[in-house]
């Protein structure tokens, strides 16, 4: 896994987290932090959370790398 997926992996849970506030409590922390949900940085971290969750779909495609399986089996 490359940097740019675990960035993205990152910023899909900080968003999955920010979508469990609202959906239990009405709070917004993006929006609070940043004054308000029409805030211009507001939308761009929106905007990175929403384009880092699209990356994350290629995650799901990709073949698993072979290593991990033979650092398994030389450990046994």
């Amino acid at each position: 896994m490359n940097m740019l997926d675990r960035t993205s992996l990152v910023l899909t849970i900080i968003g999955a987290i920010n979508w469990l506030l609202v959906g239990l409590f009405q709070f917004d922390l993006v929006a609070y932090i940043c004054g308000g949900q029409g805030a211009v940085i507001s939308r761009i971290i929106y905007t990175i959370v929403g384009i880092a969750g699209l990356w994350c779909i290629s995650l799901l495609f990709r073949e698993r790398d072979n290593r991990e399986g033979s650092e398994a089996t030389a450990r046994s």
